[in-house]
């Protein structure tokens, strides 16, 4: 294998860098957007009337499309995929591996007389057959019950890789239950959109429909494909394992918004046309603060179509890197002491009439109506804290929770010091009828002077998890390696059910005799002197705000198994069943799915760490310990005992501590493997999972540390394992 890491690198020169892959890019980029998008326009083009008329109502109202219609329309997709010289198509799908699946078939088919022609139905466009069995189910199929469906989605537009016609699709089971991420998203956007569009109707009954957004951040690093290949622990894990920090990492703070390398810039844009074509609306790239760290991001879409992009530009993302010769790596920590990736995912919600719900108005009315929605999202996320928590839980990002500008486990919301002092002043609202001063009061001092407020808003906060940025929240503690969909499923679901319950108690007030604004501000009230602990100013990494998290009765789970634990909570049970999103078995399965990846991701860390430190640094190590026992017997040859002892002084200090250490390796090693396989034996998921947090996690640190001293003593021999970070780092 050493062997193998010396010939990688040897494609590398070190006296310049590799050449650069200049990249053509057209004087403007929106005459790409679409190219290869089945998108409205093209529909317009290729469809009927009426067929294209069933497509949008089934967009935007949620309508069937029926099979004639859908003959029509996958005739139209095979016709503009061929002018495009697209031989096959796939169901596109997002199953629970974490990755995007996709089995290709061809247009071709034979007919009589030893001829063949290019054939696509409605039947194959709406469904497909893949192995359900043979992806992560959570014990829902059986290797022999292998039978599972792919159906396509036409609220996202399908698109064109290579040769190929992509058809965004859901992925479920024989009998009926989800197995992906796109299907539990779609009935979570069906939920916020009803309950958002009632609440709507207090403030505008021309409100038909409420379209959650999302606008994703994809941080991410880029590493030299020779000195990826030179390193089995990140091909094997996606991070190093061991390895000393190099003398300059991000401690001068000069990579962060600096000039964008010319090597990584050809990628970017190379990048950015691939993302114009595919109608991804990419337009921010910039350095992050870790060395060969960047970032994109693209204007907020809707949910569902935001989650496809991102999925989907990451997998775009690591076929270009490799054209570039770099490797992309998404893993959230994989560097110790500098910056991890996250993927910060902002959210808010549109309506059809044009406004973002979490943006003031003009008047107090509207005013009043961004209040409504701010406050309800702060008390969903009260509410059911530990299931956004359990959200974004995954074995890499418990590396980067809670430091290096990650936010910590502890969620907390951050809205900024005067729509702080905006709540406090509605928190003294009068129960019951407003007396005619305080109405007045109320919209003339209060809420009426929201817009002055968030033009002048107080400071970003980058160690909140769940912060209002002026036009939406964004949740900070998404890692970058996860799927979107994940949190917001979650973040949509919670958002539906507290919209649902305000809904109902504004309406039973109002009974009553209150006023709707009355009711509302009665209801407001209640809200925020129910929410004030999770609300947190501060700086979210220090000792004291643990401590006073827990005083205010907020969980940190600062561990996957334990944020994991709380999805089985009956309370979110059965919310999961009340608004349609998932059944109790279904929560379960995926529940185990992610458990059993965790402790999967924990083994392999385990035992590639092993396998590393046995036969590559204790042989690298007994190679230089046997030239400084060579040294040293060449010494005392040539020198009396006096001069010998005070010349070899330092080599027989150093054989002792490559001694000594490739000792605590060789018992670190037994130990972990110990730990590993009694982790491993345990069958119930939720102990296996803890059993590798508490049990095998802790033993990796003895051989690291005593791999990292060896490493400092006998770099001649190990480089490619250790000092290429510093190359890459620093050139």
């Amino acid at each position: 294998m050493s062997t193998l890491r010396f010939k990688a690198l040897e494609t590398l020169p070190f006296k310049d860098f590799r050449k650069d892959n200049s990249v053509e890019i057209p004087a403007k980029l929106s005459e790409l957007f679409c190219e290869n998008v089945f998108s409205e326009n093209t529909m317009r083009e290729y469809l009927t009337k009426e067929a294209f008329q069933s497509i949008m109502d089934a967009i935007k109202k949620g309508s069937k499309i029926q099979r004639l219609i859908a003959d029509q329309v996958a005739v139209a997709m095979k016709d503009w995929a061929m002018s495009k010289g697209v031989t096959h198509y796939t169901h596109w799908f997002q199953p629970l591996t974490g990755s995007t699946a996709e089995k290709h078939d061809s247009f071709f088919t034979p007919i009589e007389g030893g001829r063949a022609i290019e054939r696509f139905s409605g039947n194959l466009l709406i469904q497909q057959e893949p192995d359900a069995s043979s992806f992560p189910n959570g014990g829902i199929r059986n290797t022999f019950e292998a039978r599972g469906y792919t159906a396509w989605d036409p609220t996202s537009p399908a698109f064109i890789m290579g040769t190929t016609l992509c058809i965004p699709s859901i992925f479920i089971s024989y009998t009926g239950e989800t197995l992906d991420y796109k299907a539990p998203l779609l009935r979570a956007l069906h939920a916020v959109d009803e309950a958002a569009t009632n609440v709507m109707q207090y403030f505008d009954k021309n409100v038909t429909k409420v379209t959650p957004t999302l606008g994703w951040e994809q941080e991410y690093f880029l590493v030299d494909s020779a000195l990826y290949q030179s390193r089995p622990d990140l091909v094997l894990t996606g991070k190093t394992l061991l390895g000393h920090s190099p003398a300059k990492g991000q401690q001068l703070d000069d990579h962060y918004f600096g000039s964008i390398p010319t090597r990584v810039m050809n990628f970017m844009k190379e990048l950015e046309v691939e993302c114009m074509k595919l109608g991804i609306p990419v337009t921010t790239r910039h350095n992050e603060v870790a060395p060969n760290q960047f970032e994109l991001a693209p204007m907020f879409e809707e949910v569902n179509v935001a989650v496809d992009h991102n999925s989907l530009l990451m997998d775009v993302m690591a076929r270009i890197a490799h054209r570039h010769h770099f490797h992309i790596l998404f893993h959230e920590k994989p560097f110790a002491g500098v910056n991890g990736s996250g993927k910060h995912n902002n959210w808010s919600l549109a309506t059809d009439t044009g406004e973002n719900l979490l943006s003031p108005g003009k008047n107090p009315k509207k005013n009043l109506q961004f209040l409504t929605f701010f406050v309800n999202t702060i008390k969903a996320v009260h509410e059911y804290a530990d299931l956004l928590r359990a959200s974004i839980a995954s074995a890499s990002n418990d590396h980067r929770l809670g430091a290096n500008e990650a936010p910590p486990a502890i969620i907390s919301v951050f809205i900024g010091s005067q729509l702080f002092r905006v709540l406090e002043e509605l928190e003294k609202v009068t129960e019951g009828k407003l007396s005619p001063d305080e109405k007045t009061d109320l919209k003339l001092n209060v809420v009426g002077k929201i817009p002055e407020i968030l033009l002048d808003n107080t400071d970003r906060n980058r160690t909140s998890p769940f912060a209002f940025t002026g036009n939406k929240f964004e949740i900070r503690a998404v890692g970058s390696s996860a799927n979107c969909a994940e949190s917001m499923t979650v973040m949509n679901t919670i958002a539906a059910k507290q919209l649902s319950d305000f809904k109902i108690e504004v309406d039973a007030l109002i009974e009553t005799g209150l006023k709707k604004d009355e009711a509302i501000f009665n209801v407001l009230r209640e809200y925020i002197k129910q929410c004030k602990n999770i609300m947190f100013e501060g700086d979210g990494y220090s000792d004291d705000w643990a401590l006073e998290a827990e005083k205010r009765g907020l969980n940190n789970w600062k561990t996957t198994p334990e944020a994991l634990k709380q999805e089985m909570n009956q309370k979110f049970l059965d919310l999961y069943e009340e608004i349609g999103i998932f059944n109790h078995r279904e929560v379960e399965a995926r529940n185990e799915i992610k458990l059993e990846k965790y402790s999967t991701v924990i083994d392999i860390e385990a035992r590639v760490l092993s396998d590393i430190a046995r036969n590559h640094i204790i042989p690298s190590a007994l190679n230089y310990q046997n030239r400084l026992i060579e040294n040293v017997r060449g010494l005392k040859e040539i020198f009396d005992d006096k001069e010998f002892k005070t010349l070899a002084k330092e080599q027989m200090s150093l054989i002792t501590q490559i001694s000594g250490n490739i000792s605590k390796i060789k018992l670190g090693v037994e130990d972990l493997m110990k730990a590993r396989e009694a982790a491993k034996a345990t069958s119930e998921s939720q102990k296996q999972a803890e059993l590798y947090c508490t049990s095998v996690i802790p033993l990796f640190d003895p051989i690291r540390e005593a791999s990292d001293d060896l490493e400092m003593m006998v770099d001649d021999e190990l480089w490619p394992m250790t000092k290429y970070r510093e190359m890459l780092f620093t050139r």
